[in-house]
């Protein structure tokens, strides 16, 4: 009887031991989530943290997740920027172009987070219903702070909070560094696009205004307003009266794979005069960057020192 009892008491706490072992484990096992709150997601959505399948149609987050050794499943491979070029490889779902998404694949890769631009944000409602979409934009009125959100953002979501403080507080040394450089130069500049035989002007807070906002450069034209992503048109006139000391040009054929013009467009008679042609004060920046992917860990960088190359030339 009592070799009975005993055995009983046994099984038992085996079978207690069993069903503590199965709670822990569910417990353990239990997904984090990371909460992400944006201009299309105002009450907040949840990412599943480190998520295996990721479709990227933002080229800065797809630069940042590159600089962070973050694994991605696709992309729209129509415009890859060069220094992405790796993403070009079959073993990358290729989803549509950056205006027109291949929703069908899109599905059938059966993503656990989708991340776009504004491009793509008319169409936000089709990601959403395949997975769980962000927006990753950067806000040019207020570049750094968008920036910084933003590469928290993907470093909450894929564990790497560390990396990104780390790359973040480097970047912020390079701004610092750039904007004493440039109080000190007192001298002026004007952003430019080329874009086939047009020219376009940036001024500050527009898209390619952190060159004012950030870097610390003055505009050679103050009352140049904010305007859409294609900047102001501007004719050879206007440059000889802005007469600015700095000329920093994006050159968006060169972008996009098209014949680039730049060159020809900005370096001629008409603007000899001018005092950035005159003194070889004309930077010619990377179009790939500024115009594909700027806003990423690796691009935000690799701008900053252009920019400060490019005034090194006194």
């Amino acid at each position: 009887m009592k070799k009975w009892i005993w055995m009983m008491t046994v099984l038992t706490a085996i079978v207690v031991l069993a069903a503590c072992g199965n709670q822990g484990k569910t417990e353990g096992t239990k997904e984090e989530t990371v909460t992400v709150k944006d201009m299309l997601n105002k009450d907040g959505v949840k990412i599943k943290k480190n998520p295996k399948k990721v479709v990227v149609f933002d080229m800065g987050s797809l630069d940042t997740l590159d600089k962070l050794g973050v694994n991605v499943t696709a992309l729209p491979k129509q415009v890859v920027p060069k220094y992405l070029s790796k993403y070009e490889d079959d073993k990358y779902e290729n989803v549509g172009g950056l205006k027109e998404p291949n929703f069908e694949k899109i599905a059938e890769i059966k993503p656990d987070l989708i991340i776009i631009q504004s491009r793509q944000s008319d169409a936000f409602d089709e990601f959403s219903e395949i997975a769980p979409t962000i927006l990753m934009d950067v806000d040019t009125a207020n570049y750094m702070e968008s920036f910084k959100k933003n590469a928290t953002t993907l470093g909450e979501i894929f564990d790497k909070e560390d990396e990104v403080k780390k790359e973040l507080a480097a970047i912020d040394q390079k701004v610092d560094a750039l904007k004493k450089q440039a109080k000190e130069l007192k001298q002026n500049g004007l952003v430019i696009m080329a874009n086939d035989s047009k020219m376009t002007a940036f001024g500050a807070k527009s898209r390619y205004g952190l060159i004012h906002d950030v870097f610390g450069i003055t505009p050679a034209d103050q009352k140049l307003e904010p305007s859409d992503k294609h900047g102001q048109s501007i004719s050879y006139e206007y440059m000889v009266k802005t007469n600015p000391d700095y000329l920093f040009v994006i050159d968006r054929g060169a972008a996009i794979g098209e014949e680039t013009s730049a060159k020809q467009l900005v370096e001629n008679d008409y603007v000899k005069s001018v005092k950035a042609v005159k003194n070889n004060h004309v930077v010619y920046l990377n179009s790939d960057m500024w115009y594909l992917s700027g806003g990423g860990l690796e691009s935000l960088t690799a701008m900053i020192d252009e920019v400060k190359q490019g005034i090194d030339q006194k």
